[in-house]
């Protein structure tokens, strides 16, 4: 396993409780590699990847990201499959919860990880399972770049691609955003995309409290409160086998469904 050195430079109550308190008790372990060489054009990029359980594809994962994006930290979310050594092996960041807290609580510790490093300007949420593509990451932040955006969020609904998306997980999203006036009025056709690139000010005033898939409801949220200037990018989601048998059942369409109309609503 490649060599480490756990540094305690993460804050106690940087990482969220799913009632919003802060973990006044454990510290995230925060583990250190030698940092890749700089790609040129993209040394200002962190990616934060929230991991739980994905041992068997996370290296391959990351390790094809960063081939474009050198900066990535994972964020293991109290993994139970050897995903931390799969990520040391890759040669990117690591930092673990030592408990499951939920992938808003994993965002927002990369968030706050990835804001606090020498140079950092953009900031990408990026699939851990291989659903999102490196390529849509780079048009996302062309965009990013040159248009007066402070985020770029990935939709699966702006033109036949939404035909990839399964039929349960594809009628709960466009239930979502059919009941959800802040989402219309946003402009937004697939809010619980997790492919979201944004600007150092975002990052900056990134907040989330809610774990679980909510915080894809609180994002447009703070998108509409913050008044964050927002846009869509269609991209491609790639559905693998290993994907679905994880999470696209019709349960976890359901679960969407849920967290999207209990707590979207929920911060005003």
């Amino acid at each position: 396993m490649t060599s480490t050195s756990t540094v305690e430079e993460y804050a106690a109550g940087a990482v969220r409780l799913p009632i919003g308190l802060f973990l006044l008790d454990e510290r995230a372990e925060v583990c250190e590699i030698t940092d890749s060489p700089a790609v040129d054009g993209n040394g200002d990029v962190w990616l934060i990847v929230p991991v739980y359980n994905e041992a068997p594809v996370i290296r391959s994962v990351v390790s094809a990201a960063k081939l474009t994006f050198p900066n990535i930290v994972c964020v293991d979310d109290g993994s139970k499959d050897g995903s931390a050594d799969e990520i040391l092996a890759a040669g990117v960041r690591l930092v673990r919860h030592p408990v499951n807290l939920g992938q808003g609580a994993a965002i927002q510790t990369g968030v706050e990880y990835a804001r606090s490093q020498p140079g950092a300007e953009y900031f990408v949420t990026f699939d851990a399972d291989g659903q999102h593509q490196v390529d849509d990451v780079v048009a996302m932040l062309e965009r990013l770049r040159t248009e007066p955006l402070d985020m770029v969020i990935g939709t699966r609904f702006a033109d036949d691609r939404s035909k990839s998306v399964p039929i349960i997980k594809r009628m709960a999203l466009r239930t979502i955003v059919f009941l959800s006036p802040r989402t219309r009025r946003l402009g937004l056709t697939d809010a619980h995309n997790g492919l979201r690139v944004f600007n150092r000010k975002v990052a900056n005033e990134l907040d989330l409290i809610m774990n679980g898939m909510s915080h894809a409801s609180e994002f447009v949220a703070l998108i509409d409160s913050r008044k964050w200037r927002v846009s869509e990018q269609p991209v491609t989601i790639l559905y693998t086998e290993y994907s679905m048998a994880k999470g696209q059942s019709l349960l976890n369409g359901v679960n969407i469904l849920a967290d999207g109309l209990l707590h979207g609503r929920m911060r005003r």
